[in-house]
């Protein structure tokens, strides 16, 4: 795992909880019960309602923006889509865990031999919940990976709680809340305005626009922290190599901060030859020599693990590491 120290505000007292309480709008009567010992708990995900029997026995997880939370809770999977997940997870060490691949190819029929119970599906995976509900029909099957037009935030936050009610975890579920709400206090307090920002991603050694808003993973930060746009181009896209433009046109609007994904460091690609970390790439454009962001320093990377780990943890340490940017600057 990352040693950012993120992991490190739950607290190890928590990890006894065995019990759950419903959904945040349940009658006290009932969160009394819940409390002595409840059977199921039921949660509202990104589709409705879902019951879930308690506890789950056999866990099924294929949504990226969990990986982190479930691991960090020391949560047993029985299958997973282990090729997804960045090495910074441990479940990639466990060979007990089913792999079911990636999105492009799973072997979504290794999840009937798991005999799961719940099903913790979502992003990439999503276009595959009809599958898995014909696979393993007595199975719950919850999403609850960030919904598009809604604030990133909030959804990671809700998201977070949602797990830690099905694995009894909550108090950790508001700590990883707390954690991300701070960060991006820290962020508000030393952003200026004035400053305008651009958000590139790195892939195969060629530099990608992200689109305020709409762009992939960075996108949504122009919103959360209230960043100024250095450049806004219509019908930008959340396309995972970011959009087309060219280094000149990124150059001409002279940001004074530069946030950056590496792509590769996720994947495959960054362990074989040829790969380019993004560093370098941004560094050895002669295009961007002249902008501000890059002669004074203030490019920011996120963590290299991203691209595969969108989870809550990912964007506090981010958000942190930028506010220490923003703050020495």
């Amino acid at each position: 795992m990352r040693s950012s120290g993120l992991l490190r505000l739950v607290s190890a007292g928590a990890l006894a909880a065995l019990t759950l309480t419903a959904c945040s709008g349940t009658p006290a009567a009932e969160e009394t019960a819940a409390a002595a010992g409840a059977t199921s708990v039921t949660v509202q995900d990104n589709h409705g309602s879902r019951t879930v029997e308690l506890p789950a026995t056999s866990v099924v997880a294929t949504d990226n923006s969990t990986f982190e939370t479930l691991d960090s809770w020391g949560v047993e999977l029985s299958a997973a889509a282990v090729s997804l997940m960045p090495e910074t997870i441990s479940y990639t060490q466990d060979p007990s865990i089913v792999d079911l691949g990636t999105h492009r190819e799973p072997d979504l029929e290794a999840v009937v031999a798991a005999d799961p119970d719940l099903v913790v599906n979502g992003g990439r995976f999503a276009q595959y919940r009809e599958d898995l509900a014909r696979l393993v029909p007595d199975a719950t099957i919850v999403e609850v990976d960030p919904r598009d037009g809604q604030p990133l935030d909030a959804e990671l936050k809700r998201g977070t709680t949602v797990m830690g009610e099905l694995f009894g975890h909550q108090d950790e579920a508001k700590a990883l809340n707390d954690a991300l709400d701070a960060s991006i206090a820290r962020v508000e307090a030393a952003y200026d305005p004035a400053t305008t920002v651009m958000g590139l991603i790195v892939s195969g050694g060629e530099i990608g626009y992200v689109a305020p808003s709409v762009g992939r993973t960075i996108g949504p930060m122009f919103d959360i922290l209230g960043l100024t746009p250095a450049l806004q181009v219509p019908e930008g896209s959340d396309d995972h190599q970011g959009d087309d433009i060219s280094v000149e046109a990124i150059a001409a609007s002279n940001p004074g901060l530069v946030i950056v994904m590496d792509r590769d460091a996720a994947v495959a690609a960054a362990r074989e030859p040829g790969y380019t970390p993004a560093t370098q790439v941004i560094e050895g454009s002669q295009a961007l020599q002249g902008v501000s962001a890059v002669q004074t320093g203030n490019v920011v990377y996120l963590p290299a693990d991203t691209y595969t780990n969108e989870g809550i943890q990912t964007y506090t340490e981010f958000f942190n590491t930028l506010a220490d940017q923003l703050e020495k600057a």
